[in-house]
């Protein structure tokens, strides 16, 4: 549902659907299933966990007609129906008890199992929260009060995993470890800047080559307070150390990757051009602080509008990646529509740019929106209802502030999660 559209809107209503289109489970994950003759007569158990892994196991399911079991956790409201592959939702960003018993189980259901044995690990983004299983000497509360710190502090999403990998007894290739010496297949859908398999998940299944003094030198970096035994476990190192490549137990462990953020902003950029738009892909990784993004953005999307630099109008800007909120505020937002307004106010109502901004999982931070969608009329609309954008984007409401306008973009669960995905249209 979206209100208040015009033509520009609707064909980047269309963009976004077709990137989130590209990236289900049904078109994406048959292709890289094993064969029947690949298991050499062992059982086949599937795991998994991410925002798309319900839907990925379902996947499976519909395509794999021999015995199959296994366990896979998901978001609240993720779910998928299967019969073979039990489906458990847990809370997402912050983790809770029901993430924590699946991880525990998760593990229980890999230990002895025999070389002829094949594990089919099903990961995505948002996997990180919903397999919180904290190192001994750590409790739940301890791993939702980092999980909170993390996301408040302005890290970049490569860093707060690295944290993440070094206070868990299931991340950092820990899983992969456990499932020993079966043969491990990870079918991976990127949601992160650059597709680097440890930062997916926080590499349950991936040998990881950073250390604790990485994840301390982090913590250390923003200021980010630890419990002090988690703090500890960092500081001694040994404990908390991940899986390092080259571990005999990750020899049969592999890795391929079923979806991305680039394969998402290329079907976005097929629906442009077929509209008569030139499609330029800014770049599919880009971080930073969301607000300064869109600043950004919109000096790019000025120079085009104005002077046809660096491309010529009619086009279409296309870009993914992973922003980041330092919360100042108390408002209700999300990276997506951080940007977006941060753009908006940097526009200042130019008549021939449109954008929208929005997380292809269909959540935007906590709220049950994806994005939103800005125009030319966005701050003259805003003003008329008596709200300030500026004073909205420093009080972080930017979900506040487009469905005040009744501009946000609503999917429901998209059950796949390829990122952020940004479109600014600018006609001529």
């Amino acid at each position: 549902m979206m209100t208040g559209t015009t033509a520009p809107a609707d064909l980047l209503r269309r963009m976004f659907d077709a990137a989130v289109a590209s990236a289900q489970p049904a078109l994406c994950v048959p292709p890289h299933l094993p064969t029947p003759r690949q298991l050499e007569g062992g059982r086949l158990i599937v795991i998994g966990a991410g925002k798309a892994s319900a839907a990925m196991a379902e996947a499976v399911e519909t395509h794999w007609s021999g015995p199959l079991s296994g366990l896979v956790v998901t978001r609240y409201g993720y779910g998928a129906p299967c019969s073979r592959i039990e489906i458990v939702e847990a809370a997402h960003p912050v983790p809770d008890a029901a993430g924590l018993q699946a991880a525990q189980r998760m593990l229980e259901l890999v230990r002895g199992l025999k070389p002829e044995d094949t594990v089919l690990c099903l990961i995505s983004g948002g996997g990180s929260a919903l397999l919180p299983m904290p190192l001994p000497g750590l409790t739940l509360e301890d791993k939702q009060a980092i999980n909170q710190a993390l996301l408040q502090s302005g890290a970049t999403i490569g860093e707060m995993n690295c944290v993440r990998r070094h206070l868990s007894a299931i991340k950092g290739g820990r899983l992969a470890a456990a499932c020993h010496p079966a043969r491990v297949i990870t079918l991976l859908m990127s949601d992160v800047p650059g597709d680097s398999p440890v930062d997916i998940a926080s590499g349950p299944t991936v040998a990881d080559p950073s250390t604790c003094a990485d994840a301390l030198a982090i913590v250390r970096r923003y200021g980010i307070a630890l419990p002090p035994a988690a703090r500890r476990l960092l500081e001694e190192g040994d404990a908390a150390e991940s899986i390092k490549p080259g571990d005999a137990r990750l020899a049969r462990s592999e890795t391929r990757m079923v979806a991305t953020p680039q394969m998402a902003l290329e079907a976005a950029a097929d629906v442009a051009r077929r509209a008569g738009y030139a499609a330029h892909i800014l770049g599919d990784a880009i971080e930073g602080e969301a607000r300064d993004v869109g600043k950004v953005l919109a000096g790019i999307a000025l120079q085009t509008a104005n002077r046809d630099q660096p491309f010529r109008t009619p086009c279409v800007l296309l870009s993914g990646g992973e922003t980041t909120v330092t919360l100042r505020g108390t408002g209700r937002g999300g990276r997506n529509v951080e940007c977006l307004l941060s753009l908006a106010l940097a526009l200042r109502g130019h008549p021939e740019i449109h954008a929208l901004m929005g997380d292809t999982d269909g959540v935007d931070g906590a709220e049950d929106i994806a994005g939103a969608i800005a125009g030319p009329q966005t701050l003259d609309r805003a003003w008329a209802l008596g709200l300030r954008p500026a004073d909205e984007l420093a009080n972080n409401n930017g979900h506040g502030f487009f469905q005040a306008l009744g501009d946000s973009v609503i999917t429901g669960p998209t059950r796949t999660n390829v990122n952020d995905f940004r479109a600014i249209l600018v006609t001529d």
